[in-house]
């Protein structure tokens, strides 16, 4: 675990905790860029071993990297390693968070165990891993959330904001336990309501992060109207405007955020 703070302002930034930043193109560290510079101090999470086994590999030192361009930009920010398939996971990134930046404002669940397999393939290991990693741990770092929460009677500050897929053929225990994601996520907006908080998906399409070959990224480029890929950076815009205040009339909503792309 690694910690960079920025000298302290008044008033105090929120913070974001955000989950799977584990590679400095990725979407999550993309997330965590675009809410520093909108003035959030940032926890992150990421999980070294599940880049060294896909096929894009770990990226060395990318945990401190990316703190260091965090705290460029005048966040303080920390970083906790955590294996999210472990059940005891989520209370020790909130006590994490909170011991080093305080309270956890919005909560952002980019994390993910993705492995292609499909219906006639896939193990049961693989099954429940994907199912403990996508949608078990975004369940209890979400109940986490919600019983620590607080803020001001009558305000709206609070947010969850979770990234999500629509694949299925050919990745089947990925795209089943997103759909599961999708289903605790839409809960917490009417559960956690009387936490004043919002709670919605964001599915932001193909986004080149690494792990597309030539074909595929030329197949769904040429399936999406405006005629490129999403990057870290759309995805990015979108959840810093549901963070924002001006954010916060749009709750337990899927959204797509992906140039228009054929499903």
């Amino acid at each position: 675990m690694t910690t960079n703070e920025a000298p302290s302002s008044t008033p105090p930034r929120p913070v974001a905790l955000i989950t799977g930043v584990g590679r400095s193109i990725g979407i999550g560290a993309g997330i965590a860029r675009r809410l520093a510079a909108d003035g959030w101090d940032i926890a992150f999470t990421y999980w070294t071993p599940y880049d060294r086994r896909m096929d894009w590999g770990a990226e060395d030192g990318a945990a401190q990297t990316i703190a260091e361009g965090l705290t460029a930009a005048g966040a303080r920010t920390t970083a906790i390693e955590a294996d999210l398939s472990d059940p005891d996971a989520p209370a020790r990134i909130f006590d994490a968070a909170e011991e080093r930046l305080g309270p956890v404002t919005a909560l952002v669940l980019s994390h993910a165990e993705s492995v292609d397999s499909g219906l006639l393939d896939t193990t049961v290991e693989a099954f429940d891993r994907h199912f403990a990693v996508n949608a078990r741990a975004s369940w209890l770092l979400i109940r986490e959330y919600g019983l620590r929460f607080c803020s001001a009677p009558g305000t709206a500050a609070g947010r969850i904001v979770a990234l999500t897929s629509d694949h299925t053929v050919g990745n089947l225990p990925y795209g089943a336990s997103k759909g599961a994601l999708d289903r605790i996520t839409l809960a917490a907006a009417h559960e956690l309501a009387h936490l004043g908080l919002t709670a919605n998906v964001v599915n932001p399409g193909p986004v080149d992060t690494g792990w597309m070959n030539d074909e595929l990224r030329e197949a769904l480029t040429a399936g999406t109207p405006l005629g490129r890929l999403g990057t870290p950076q759309d995805t990015a815009n979108l959840v810093a405007f549901l963070c924002s205040a001006e954010g916060q009339w749009i709750n337990g909503q899927l959204l797509k955020s992906n140039g228009g792309a054929a499903s």
